[in-house]
């Protein structure tokens, strides 16, 4: 049976889905066609039920509910890691007229930019690479940014105006879920569980063995350095990546609750987890 897999090209993904589509582990009769797409596309296409297996954001996630379910293994939770809000000069946070890169509209980044800051409505969307540039060469006040980036801004002269991550982990005290792996409801319960199984072998995999993904990961690295890549890796593939476990589903439950208390997203009547 063949299904089709869509993540991202960043490390934390090519890590952890290396041994799955190269055949590293048993894959139990099961193939993958692979989709690389940034994550907001990988939203979009979520909400369009194009693919059968997909990374997401979990502020995604709450507009998919009725077409997908959420697997326990390969997800990016964790502290220290959300989204950073940044800026190249100096700017009055309280202006509602600042204009904020943000790396798409359905991210968990720009959710919670929304709980932080929820008078700064000026928002352009653009992918979330290019919001570094945009912010030196002044089209933009603020940028948000996530995934690598978080490594690199300072090298480009440019500034924290504060953590997404941290102000979440302070408020709630738990893990910031940023995004999951979501499979179509429709698909066979044993299947279902199959894929949960595999991805959570294909984590276990790239943990034990640290090195094998390497030539993978660094394909789609846009360049980054060996150190950058494992620092990101570090951040974002962890014991929520394997299974998420009672207190990764009690965050997502958190996020979600305080998500529809502020009007960000809609009631969602489907349950969240495969199990």
């Amino acid at each position: 049976m063949k299904l089709t897999l869509g993540f991202s090209p960043c490390p934390n993904d090519t890590f952890i889905f290396d041994a799955l589509i190269h055949h590293k582990i048993d894959t139990q009769g099961l193939d993958f066609e692979v989709v690389f797409d940034d994550v907001e596309t990988l939203n979009q296409k979520a909400f369009n039920s194009i693919l059968d297996i997909t990374k997401l954001s979990y502020h995604a996630y709450a507009y998919a509910t009725e077409d997908y379910v959420l697997l326990d293994a390969g997800s990016a939770l964790g502290f220290g890691v959300g989204p950073m809000l940044i800026c190249k000069k100096e700017q009055d946070l309280n202006n509602p007229n600042l204009k904020v890169g943000i790396p798409g509209k359905f991210t968990t980044a720009n959710f919670l930019l929304g709980l932080a800051y929820p008078h700064l409505q000026n928002k352009e969307e653009m992918v979330f690479s290019e919001i570094e540039q945009k912010l030196i060469d002044g089209e933009i006040d603020l940028g948000l940014i996530i995934h690598e980036n978080r490594f690199t801004y300072q090298n480009k002269g440019l500034k924290k105006v504060k953590d997404l991550g941290e102000y979440w982990e302070e408020k709630n005290n738990c893990a910031i879920p940023l995004g999951g792996i979501v499979i179509k409801r429709e698909l066979p319960l044993a299947v279902k569980q199959t894929v949960n199984q595999l991805i959570r072998q294909s984590v276990e995999y790239a943990f034990a063995n640290p090195k094998s993904a390497l030539p993978f990961i660094k394909s789609h690295a846009q360049e980054m350095e060996e150190s950058v890549m494992y620092k990101h890796i570090d951040l974002y593939v962890n014991k929520y990546s394997i299974d998420l476990g009672v207190e990764g589903k009690k965050a997502i439950e958190m996020l979600f609750k305080q998500a529809y208390e502020n009007k960000i997203i809609p009631k969602m009547n489907k349950n969240l987890f495969l199990n």
